[in-house]
């Protein structure tokens, strides 16, 4: 089976497993409300990407226990609606905004960057240098980061961000370097190297930097 069959269906089971948790608690306050809507829509946008322009990732084949292993290791992330839900700890609402705020900068660095890759590619092989990708090599990497720590600052607990920086150091560093790796087969790389954050923006490029190169095409 394909691993974006198991991705697909924790993305698509977040809203009814959060729905689910504040039926089982009967809380329906302000806190739970907002972190079904933020981590139920961006499962329902996964759903939709996938179907738009999938990441061929995700198509690989995997036997069926390591993919309902995958799956149960994702699902770490639903600890986090969990422990607000079953807390009835009420988020104030600086915190709320900002998480808000937070979800929607994630949102649209990740899926915003990952249509212009998948478009890219698929008429223009070589280094996309421009756009999402001028400044970050990994805008999408970025953008699922801060997702996820804008549903843990709902949660409230520490445990969230420990879950969140497993990923990050176990699964996103990992696959951010594989591609670095990949990338420096092309001539223009070490150019772009210079002008781009591997995951946070370089906003400000030294005036004795190399230029930043063209898309190649």
């Amino acid at each position: 089976m394909k691993v974006k069959y198991f991705i697909n269906l924790h993305k698509g089971a977040t809203c009814f497993f959060v729905l689910g948790l504040m039926l089982v608690y009967q809380n329906f306050t302000l806190g739970p409300w907002v972190y079904l809507a933020l981590h139920g829509t961006y499962g329902l946008l996964w759903l939709l990407k996938d179907k738009l322009y999938p990441d061929k990732q995700w198509e690989q084949e995997v036997p069926l226990p390591l993919g309902l292993m995958g799956f149960g290791i994702v699902s770490l992330y639903w600890i986090a609606p969990f422990l607000l839900i079953s807390s009835y700890a009420e988020p104030p609402l600086p915190l709320v905004a900002a998480a808000i705020a937070l979800n929607i900068f994630g949102v649209f660095f990740h899926y915003v960057s990952d249509a212009q890759k998948y478009y890219t590619l698929k008429y223009k092989s070589g280094l996309i240098t421009e756009g999402f990708f001028a400044r970050c090599r990994n805008t999408n990497y970025l953008g699922e980061i801060l997702i996820y720590l804008a549903f843990a600052m709902l949660a409230m607990h520490w445990l969230p961000f420990v879950i969140l920086g497993g990923f990050v150091a176990g699964l996103f560093v990992p696959n951010i370097l594989k591609k670095d790796k990949s990338l420096s087969r092309y001539p223009e790389f070490a150019a772009y190297k210079t002008t781009s954050g591997l995951l946070i923006p370089k906003l400000f490029i030294d005036s004795s930097a190399t230029s930043k190169p063209s898309a190649k095409a």
